[in-house]
């Protein structure tokens, strides 16, 4: 019992004798510092858009605490960078511009450490009126006089071409509200006000260049009449819930050509989302979608890579155009988080095409259309999640507002040619041709490598009868493609390819993806001609 008297009064002892200890001392800093890096590298952003956030990790070594009389920036209050230390934003010179650059009497214990996060905004015509990039630099200053320690900071500003809606301000209610575009939605020759925001380009912005990139927030819309044309080696880039829209009687013509080294396509086009970190390289969904909308003319893509959007190409409309909608050559199109192409009652034309990493399908032919692609590589090895559609989805029907099926003459699927495809994925199976009563339903698939198991006989429709050969034509299934690296979206194919050799001859012979020529007599299945990998 006397233990145990005496161990409660040593601890109330305790209690009070820590409530009543007076504040931790704490002794000025020596300039022994420790870092996670001496540079941080913000990377690449455009001029007046926002970084990621970036993080250095600043440690205290020592047994004592200590207090840093100031971490500052170099540039102090007019630096482009801001700091954020312990959720603090330091002090100001009177503008909320000037915070997160200046602190004052940061307190660190012993044996530990602290985050400073940095970000950056950059106007780059406040830096120089002539370069297209510029390589802005400071540094994080830890205490001054002989104490004093840097870490670097390092930035790549690029200038760009931003495209953008306008901003009104309500006379009544004093808020802003977004310019949106207004087009024919309906065909019945009234323009329709939508909730796009966005706005149409002008004739001078009809023509993208290579001089700088395009930023565009919201959907720039090519209107009746025009054409927007991008030139050989163009970098457009999107903010998110943005995109091109090519309303009824616009065309969009993407114009990218092979680079002179067979092993780059950096003369291609390239359209992609607006952050330029590493982080966000190959990240899907950062944008919305190049929509061709119906009535829209001949729009062509050649040369051109897409990824990161919603849905890479959205066509709509024109199924038996006299020339294809959409013509799409010698592209490829990659981390779409829904689809990489999706077709609605329209018309497509294809060669050279590859499409990979799709949420859903990679390609969807939907309300019938016509669809013809020649030596093009269609495949889905998505991993982000759980997809419902296979790689490739056909069908001849729309559903109606009660969740029906209907099938009727404009939803009839009249062509769907695919020769000389590889049409993969790492689910099973990787086609689905969704076909019911009511509509045509045309197709044939000819020398094509397909991955189609169906051990359980679920797929029982005359569309699946492989033995036809009204349908399929020395088709092969569920053969080893032999891909260089699906998750880096490298589809070249090896030696040990199926697909090798088992293309239909075609004349002329023609080229692959990076114009390696076809051989004549035994080309290979797919968008690329094999290659021997390095080990």
């Amino acid at each position: 019992m006397k233990r145990t008297f005496y161990i409660l009064i040593s601890l109330v002892v305790l209690v009070f004798w820590s409530s009543c200890r007076k504040d931790f001392e704490f002794s000025p800093s020596t300039g022994n510092l420790e870092f996670s890096r001496d540079t941080v590298y913000l990377d690449t952003v455009f001029t007046d858009i926002g970084s990621s956030t970036y993080n250095l990790k600043v440690y205290n070594r020592s047994d004592e605490d200590i207090v840093i009389p100031s971490i500052r920036l170099g540039e102090g209050f007019g630096s482009f960078y801001r700091m954020t230390i312990d959720g603090t934003t330091g002090i100001s010179n009177g503008s909320d511009e000037s915070l997160g650059k200046v602190f004052e009497n940061i307190e660190m214990l012993a044996k530990d450490s602290m985050f400073i996060f940095i970000e950056t905004t950059i106007d780059i015509q406040s830096l120089t009126n002539q370069d297209v990039q510029f390589l802005y630099t400071d540094a994080i200053e830890f205490d001054t006089g002989s104490n004093q320690q840097n870490v670097e900071l390092v930035t790549l500003v690029k200038d760009a071409n931003f495209i953008y809606p306008q901003r009104f301000q309500d006379t009544e209610t004093g808020e802003y509200i977004i310019e949106t575009l207004e087009f024919d939605v309906d065909g019945d020759g009234i323009d329709d006000e939508t909730t796009l925001q966005g706005r149409f380009l002008t004739d001078p912005e009809l023509t993208f260049t290579n001089e700088k990139p395009y930023v565009i927030y919201g959907y720039a819309g090519v209107g009746n009449g025009k054409t927007l044309n991008i030139e050989a080696g163009s970098r457009v880039h999107f903010h998110a819930n943005s995109g091109i829209i090519v309303t009824d009687g616009g065309s969009i013509k993407v114009n990218g050509e092979l680079s002179t080294n067979q092993e780059t396509l950096e003369n291609e086009v390239i359209f992609e989302g607006d952050r330029l970190e590493p982080l966000f390289s190959d990240i899907p969904g950062q944008w919305g979608t190049i929509w061709l909308f119906n009535g829209s003319l001949e729009n062509e893509f050649n040369y051109t890579t897409i990824k990161n959007a919603t849905v890479g190409i959205l066509s709509e409309g024109n199924a038996d155009a006299a020339i294809d909608k959409l013509t799409i050559n010698n592209s490829q199109i990659y981390n779409s988080s829904n689809f990489g192409i999706l077709g609605r009652a329209t018309s497509v034309r294809g060669e050279n095409v590859v499409i990979n990493n799709s949420g859903q399908s990679s390609f969807a032919g939907t309300v019938g259309g016509k669809y013809n692609f020649t030596h093009s590589t269609i495949v889905n090895y998505w991993n982000n999640s759980f997809r419902q559609f296979p790689t490739l989805l056909l069908n001849n029907f729309f559903v109606d507002e009660n969740n029906n099926a209907v099938a009727n003459a404009s939803t009839a699927l009249t062509e769907a040619n695919f020769t000389n495809c590889i049409i993969y994925g790492n689910d099973n199976p990787e086609m689905l041709l969704d076909a019911i009563t009511g509509a045509d339903f045309v197709f044939k698939f000819t020398n094509c490598l397909i991955r189609f198991d169906d051990p359980n006989n679920n797929f029982d429709g005359f569309q699946y009868n492989f033995g036809n050969t009204d349908f399929y034509d020395s088709v092969f299934r569920n053969e080893d493609p032999d891909f260089l690296d699906t998750d880096n979206n490298k589809l070249n194919i090896g030696a040990d390819s199926f697909a090798n050799g088992r293309a239909l001859s075609l004349i002329p012979a023609g080229s692959d993806l990076l114009n390696t020529p076809r051989d004549a007599s035994n080309p290979d299945i797919g968008a690329y001609e094999s290659i021997i990998f390095d080990d």
